[in-house]
Parts: structure tokens; C-alpha cells; sequence
């Protein structure tokens, strides 16, 4: 992760969110669709969704 996001139950800022990822917090991307990419990470490697703009290119 290039700066801090929330990650994030479905591809949108409405969707709940379920954890703040931190700057360096590892992400491992699955998919990537419209601004959203799907993926899991943090220490717990939970599963979710992150603005594509936040990781690491």
C-alpha cells in the first residue's frame, strides 16, 4: 500500500468498512474492476476492497 485506505466489504465508499490498512500494509490483489481492486491484507488478511489509487504500481 503506497498510503492508508480502508478496506472496505464491497466496491464502493458506501459498503461497510472492516479495517484501516496502513501505508506498507501488505495487499494481495485478486481483481480489479472500475477504481476497486478485491484482494486481502493487513496482519489479519482479511478479504475486501480497496481503491486501486492506494496501492503500490
Amino acid at each position: 500500500m503506497t498510503s492508508a485506505a480502508t478496506l472496505r466489504a464491497g466496491p464502493g465508499d458506501e459498503a461497510e468498512a472492516l479495517i484501516e490498512l496502513e501505508a506498507g500494509d501488505s495487499f494481495a490483489m485478486l481483481d480489479n474492476s472500475l477504481g476497486w481492486a478485491w484482494g486481502y491484507g493487513g496482519k489479519q488478511r482479511r478479504v475486501g476492497y480497496v481503491r486501486a489509487e492506494s496501492l503500490d504500481h
